[in-house]
């Protein structure tokens, strides 16, 4: 039998959204406050999620059960499957001594923490949003800065403040493409709105995120390569969005960005290079690792030491390509409709025009999904370090080992996550927003960063919420096209805060049961660059000579 989903159970929409908002609000303050171990509070926020949908309301509960069981399966592939493996091409990477040369090695563009911030964790970080998504440029670029000598919490916040502005065009366009099909958008306007917003704020992240790490005056020491990196990447990002589509829009950006600035670097350096590798005033928990000691190298040790990470970025994009993915998806993609949930989920007005029913079909995508480029990349490397197969095999296993909490967690996340989708939670907590009326462009923004918080993706936020920004605008007399790409870029904010990438991020810097400490600490910074987007979304929709930005 069909279910409806209800999203006034208690017959009062305050009431309704303070119960919608338990479930999250128990995970949040167990790992923020609380200071639980982040599988635990995962856990009791599912567990609070299951309650509340079962008895507040009123989906049966062996719904809520499978509900809970298909984002588990959704958290260990793709989104755990990537994990796994990058942080086994890592172990590999320091067993075999060349990450020690890597670090040194970029230390030869500039030995300035600031610099190396904006080259790995933006740029960098950026090309890897762009291929793969899903978690890989956290893991990545976490991983490295650690291993440069970054502290725990500096390489797992910075690295996630960084991987803001690049999501909208995550994994070639992959949450633009989304909105647009599943809620008919036009693709190429829709592209163009987001990329005329989120220009300003790839202007904007890399000054933010310098000055995250080393404060203002820090910041103003090396303005002029902040400058180049923002606009090497937000004027390419403009123009690719507005005429070429999303799929190449962040690949594009982030290899300007990242020739660009090194080739400013050959001719400019800072009068004072920043050697500190903790965040400026900042108190924290665990001492920062020694960072390796200067050294030089001959050009054939600095190519093999960077090789696993070029062969780690060439799988990475061959993966990420359509084409590919259709192709190993034709080999071997079974899927398994879950039985009792499939089509039996009913999504109602005003969420939807017409009634619409939730598909619940698990896709065991194993050949196509990006973790599987990373651990054939891996292997590759770990062989063309001369590593035996033996070695290579049980350092898997330790691996396994080690990541086994964050494993754990991601399921637990990701079940939550699930549950509050196919229950009609995250809908309650979403028309909540669109009762705000004529603020509601700074409101509808807000709407997408919640969305991102809640599922971990901006494109599970295209799809959960896309539709109702559609349906709002029209209400209100807004273009359809602003708030839906409002959606996407106020989503990206809420990338920083949520569960699944601050675990992705606390594993790749192995600093783990400190989730709580990076969320407190990157919490405030979503919330102000999210409200930022919504200030700007609003100035488009009502001011002088913003309005004409708007994509009609």
């Amino acid at each position: 039998m069909v279910w409806q989903q209800g999203y006034d159970p208690l017959h009062n929409m305050l009431f309704s959204t303070l119960l919608a908002a338990i479930p999250v609000v128990v995970m949040l303050v167990g790992l923020g406050f609380l200071h639980l171990k982040a599988h635990i509070a995962a856990g009791a926020g599912l567990l609070a999620a299951i309650l509340i949908a079962i008895i507040g309301f009123g989906m049966p509960s062996e719904m809520a059960l499978k509900a809970a069981f298909l984002g588990g399966l959704t958290g260990l592939m793709p989104i755990g499957w990537i994990v796994l493996n990058i942080i086994f091409l890592h172990q590999l990477t320091e067993q075999n001594g060349s990450f020690k040369v890597l670090q040194n090695s970029i230390g030869t563009i500039t030995r300035d923490r600031r610099l190396q911030l904006l080259l790995i964790a933006f740029a960098f970080g950026a090309f890897f949003e762009g291929a793969a998504g899903f978690g890989t440029p956290v893991a990545v670029t976490a991983a490295i800065l650690i291993g440069l000598g970054f502290s725990p919490l500096a390489a797992s916040g910075l690295t996630l403040i960084a991987n803001t502005a690049p999501v909208a065009f995550g994994a070639l366009g992959t949450p633009v493409i989304t909105l647009a099909k599943v809620h008919g958008y036009d693709v190429m306007k829709l592209t163009a709105m987001i990329g005329t917003q989120l220009a300003f704020f790839s202007l904007l992240v890399p000054f933010w995120l310098v000055w995250a790490f080393a404060g203002r005056k820090g910041m103003m020491q090396v303005w002029p390569a902040i400058l180049v990196t923002a606009v090497s990447f937000a004027v390419p990002e403009y123009l690719v969005s507005h005429y070429m589509g999303p799929e190449l829009v962040g690949i594009i950006s982030a290899i300007c960005s990242m020739t660009a600035l090194v080739a400013f670097l050959r001719v400019w350096q800072p009068a004072e290079v920043w050697t500190s590798v903790s965040l400026k005033g900042h108190k924290e928990d665990a001492p920062a690792p020694v960072a390796a000691p200067a050294a030089s190298y001959a050009r054939r040790e600095i190519v093999l030491a960077w090789m696993p990470w070029l062969i780690l970025t060439l799988f990475v994009f061959i993966w990420g390509l359509p084409q590919v993915k259709a192709f190993c998806n034709g080999i071997f993609a079974p899927s398994f409709p879950i039985a009792g949930l499939d089509k039996m989920v009913e999504k109602v007005a005003p969420a939807v025009h017409q009634p619409t029913k939730e598909g619940a079909v698990y896709v065991f995508g194993l050949l196509s999904a990006t973790g599987t480029g990373i651990f054939i990349a891996a292997l590759v490397s770990g062989l063309a370090m001369k590593v035996g197969l033996g070695k290579i095999f049980a350092t898997y296993g330790r691996t396994i080992w080690l990541v086994r909490y964050s494993l754990a967690t991601i399921v637990l996340m990701l079940g939550l996550g699930t549950l509050t989708r196919y229950s009609g939670l995250d809908t309650t907590l979403g028309l909540a927003f669109a009762t705000t009326g004529v603020f509601y462009p700074f409101f509808g923004t807000l709407m997408g960063w919640l969305g991102v918080a809640l599922t971990g993706s901006d494109t599970a936020s295209n799809v959960l919420f896309g539709g109702m920004q559609k349906v709002a605008a029209d209400q209100l007399g807004l273009s359809p096209n602003l708030m839906g790409a409002a959606n996407s870029s106020g989503g990206v904010m809420g990338k920083m805060i949520d569960a699944q990438s601050i675990v992705v991020a606390s594993t790749a810097t192995r600093w783990f049961n400190h989730e709580g400490d990076i969320l407190r600490y990157v919490f405030f910074h979503s919330i102000g660059l999210a409200a930022l987007v919504g200030i700007l979304v609003t100035l488009q929709a009502y001011v002088f000579p913003f309005t004409e930005l708007v994509i009609k």
